[in-house]
Parts: C-alpha cells; structure tokens; sequence
C-alpha cells in the first residue's frame, strides 16, 4: 500500500504504473510550508470558540513533555477533506481516542468541532441535527448549542424559571480547528489558552492543494489497524509487487514473476521534526504526527541535495508534476484513518468528466489487497511488545530504510507509543479479530464518509431496481396481452429486452457488492 501504487488514472487496472524508481521526488521548499500571512481566505479558514466553563484539557500520564519528547496533543490533525463534509447533517469523528462532532454553523458560515457529548446526559451530539435557528441540537431531550458551545434554549425549562441554560455547566467544549487545503484541521485541546493557537503553529501547508493549475482527487478510509503500522506500511515500497500483486502495472526488475529487487534509501536526516527519505530518483518525507508525502517531476531527476535546491529553481508550472499526500491519522489501539490526495498538473481534464467515486474502486482494492495481513501483524507486533519491534522484526536491506527511520523516530521521540490521552489510563488492549468481511467493510470504513461514493452507490441502486421494474412489466404485459396481436418477431425482441434487463440488474447487484460493500482478496490466485 505504498505511495505510488494509490495514484490512479482512473482505476488501477487500465493505467500502467511504474515502479517507485521512476519518479524524482522532490522534498519541499515548494511543496511544503506553512501558508503566507495574511492567511487567504479561500484557503485557510480558522474556526475557534472556546467555552472557559466546559473545557476538556486532555493530559498525558507521561511526564511533562521536554524538548526532545514529542507531544501528540500539541499538532493539528486531519480529520476530513471538506468535499466529504455534509453542512445538513452532524458528522461524528475519533482522533487519538477523542470523540468529537463537526457540524456546520450557519451563523458564523464556518465548521466547527466540539466535544461529542451533550452536558445533560452525555448523549453524542452527532446524533443530533442543526435545528431552523443553525444551532446544533441534541436530539436527547432537544438542547441547543451555539457555535461557541454555549447552551441557547433547555425545552424542559420554565421560561419564567432560573435561566439554567447559562449555568457553566450546560456548555459543551469546543476546539479549534481551521479549513486548509481543501481539508479540516483541528487542535486535540479544548483549554482556552489555546484559542488563537493558528497564530504560534499552523497545520502543514501543500502548495498544490490549492494551486488552481493542479487538481487533487481526495479520498479517506478508516482501517482496522493501527497508525504505527498504517505509517510504516505507506513507507514500504518493497511490499508494492507482491502485496498488490494484480492490480496494476509496474516496473518489473528481472529478479521474480512479481518484479521486486533491490532498492536503494538513505534517510539524509532524521530529528524530532521527522525525517527525509532519499532514493536515486527521489525523496520523500515524513512530518509527525501525520503527513508522510512526496513530490515528483517527470522531467527533472533530483540524486542529491545539492541539485535538488537547483532543480526546484528550474521547475515550472507547465512541467507535468504530481505529489502523493498521505495524512496517517490515529484513532484509538488498532484502529487508524488515512487521508489522501494526488496533486497533478497534467490529466486535468480527467477529473472533470470522471467521478471521484470511480477513482476510489481501484484505491479501495488496493487498501483491502494487505488490510488482512496489516491486521494480524500488528497482533503479533503487539505480542513480541511495543519496544521489542527491532528485536522481533529482521530488517537487512535498504529498501527496509524509511520503516527503520520511522520506528526510530517513535522509539526515540515517543518511546515506542501514542498517548491516547484518557485512554492510557486503561490497559491499551487491541480490539479483536472480526470476521474477514467485518474487516474488509468498505460501506462503513468508507462509503458513508465519501459523499461521492454513498451518491454513486444511491443512483446505482435505482438503476438496479428499476431494471428489474422493466423486467417484470413486460414479462406481465405479455402475460395479459393477446398473443394474436403480437408478431413473433415483436415477442422475440421484447422478451430479449426482459431477460436482458434482469441479466443488467444481476451484473448490477454484483457491482454494487463488491464496489461499495464487501470485495474479498486472495494472494494465493493472484
């Protein structure tokens, strides 16, 4: 599930890939850095609101993080591409163990993201509804909130009576978040010291995500596993052939039917800040907690840091480029999301006659191809122990080298764990094992987080139903109609019409099945 081989035109199957030495990648002065100031406006929107009385400051068990102690609560982290965000309707999310809901203020004409609990009762808000007034309501026993989290209207209170709804207690925690890239942030902290946090640390900013000469597909997929083994996964080109085998075309190196072989990467530098991955053609980089990303050129080849600096003085905007985002965002124990995008400059007219959702089959194939064996890895990760994974894993070459770097940085800035927060105040035990089909999910994992997906799954649904109405009505007509007034030729052809329209619906159902729901993949036949 390495970079390359999630970048399709439209699906897998008929676009050939090359192997992951075909592509200079450049690291970013240009494709990474924080947006200029003043922040514009179409790019990058900031949403705070903090109610002082119902804060929820999340603290880590840990020791107060020093200088060389990565703390996960002080990033923003992704939480879904705006194209997937519905302003009718409260979506719930999970980041580091966190439950929040984002909704839509109408009021203010910005997303917000709050705490996914009701002060009464602690019913999840993202059950609740925008109710006519634009305040979100919890559909409990009918409590209203404001965009700054402050209680407006308890149904069950005397309007003569004490105003209980401006007691401290009846506001529900906000966080910050902000609309960059195409993508909502937010900050995992509800303490009112951080309400103009945007101005001392920004998300990480993508040029290409909003540079209008480019267009991105986006996609999200949640994952029953967790986000050290999601990270390293992405970093691992040397399980591409063999992993996802089948599913499109590579490269082949003469060493095996699959055509893996050898691959050169050096980490040039590795801190707390994360670290930069150089290969022959190109580089990648990884930005803790979640962007891992790499910039490509298909003209200039980059071998060394010197002439990478020279290289990006000479690229121009009608240079076909693309770059491969990946956003690894954690969860809770075993569960983790990926957010991702491919800028490109050239193709563009592609995504305006093609679907998003048709672009996601081959990405979601691609995703389910290792999702079995991630998952039982990681149980068996988790036996050998957290701090054991350079002891328990055997790591000779250098296609290994990006893997190696990650699980240093985790060792060494974040002793080999996530703080989930709360949640580490409980045995972090890995969830069990469902069933194949559980695990493999995507109506669930995805569909209903894409709003182009869960819109083609509907339209195909009618399509499949109606074919069927077609079907049956004229097997009916020709039930009741006098068989006199019908030529032979007229039955022949009517009939045929009827059994192909059942045969469409059938081809359908298949379809919808395995595209939207459920599609099984076995190595052993690939």
């Amino acid at each position: 599930m390495v970079s390359l081989r999630l970048f399709s035109l439209p699906t897998s199957r008929h676009f050939p890939y090359p192997s992951l030495s075909s592509f200079p990648f450049q690291p970013s002065p240009t494709s990474f850095q924080p947006p200029p100031s003043p922040i514009p406006r179409q790019s990058t929107r900031l949403h705070v609101s903090t109610s002082p009385s119902s804060t929820t400051t999340t603290t880590s068990p840990n020791p107060t993080p020093t200088s060389e102690t990565f703390d996960w609560f002080s990033h923003w982290y992704p939480l879904a591409p705006i194209c997937d965000l519905d302003k009718r309707a409260p979506k719930a999310k999970t980041v580091l163990g966190l439950d929040v809901v984002v909704w839509w203020d109408r009021v203010e004409g910005a997303w917000k993201v709050f705490d996914d609990k009701c002060p009464h009762r602690l019913a999840p808000l993202s059950e609740g509804r925008v109710d006519p007034q634009g305040r979100l309501q919890c559909v409990y026993h009918g409590w209203c909130f404001d965009g700054a989290g402050t209680c407006k209207y308890i149904p069950q209170a005397p309007s003569l009576g004490p105003p209980v709804h401006k007691n401290e207690k009846a506001c529900v925690a906000v966080y910050p978040c902000v609309e960059q890239n195409k993508i909502l942030w937010f900050w995992p902290n509800t303490d009112p010291r951080y309400k103009d946090i945007l101005n001392e640390k920004r998300p990480p900013y993508i040029l290409e995500l909003d540079d209008p000469s480019f267009t991105a597909t986006m996609g999200t997929r949640d994952l029953l596993y967790g986000y050290e083994v999601l990270t390293e996964n992405l970093m691992d080109p040397a399980h591409v052939p063999y992993a996802h085998h089948g599913l499109m075309n590579v490269k082949k190196l003469e060493t095996d039917r699959e055509g893996g072989g050898p691959i050169e990467i050096a980490i040039e530098k590795l801190d707390i800040n994360g670290f930069l991955a150089r290969q022959e053609t190109g580089f990648f980089k990884f930005v803790p907690p979640c962007l891992f990303y790499g910039s490509a050129s298909k003209k200039v080849s980059v071998t060394s840091a010197s002439s990478k600096e020279e290289a990006l003085t000479k690229t121009t905007n009608k240079e076909p480029r693309f770059m491969l985002i990946f956003m690894c965002v954690p969860v809770s124990p075993g569960k983790s999301r990926v957010i991702y995008a491919f800028p490109r400059n050239f193709a563009v007219w592609l995504d305006k006659i093609i679907p998003r959702w048709y672009y996601h089959i081959g990405q979601n194939l691609i995703l389910d191809s290792d999702l079995y064996l991630l998952h039982l890895e990681e149980r068996k990760l988790a036996s050998a122990g957290n701090s054991n994974w350079h002891k328990a894993c055997y790591v000779p070459t250098k296609s290994d080298a990006m893997v190696i770097a990650f699980r240093n940085w985790f060792r060494k800035y974040a002793n080999n764990q996530l703080n989930w927060g709360s949640l580490n105040q409980a045995p972090q035990l890995l969830p069990p094992t469902p069933p194949r089909e559980q695990l493999l999910d995507r109506y669930w994992s995805h569909v209903v987080q894409c709003t182009s997906c869960s819109g083609a799954l509907k339209t195909l649904k009618a399509i499949e139903v109606s074919l069927q109405v077609i079907s049956v009505a004229i097997i009916g007509f020709f039930a009741v109609a006098k068989q006199s007034l019908v030529s032979n030729i007229a039955k022949t052809t009517v009939i045929s019409v009827a059994v192909l329209c059942f045969a469409a619906s059938r081809w359908l159902s298949h379809f919808i099945q395995k595209t939207f729901y459920f599609h099984d993949y076995n190595h052993a036949f690939k």
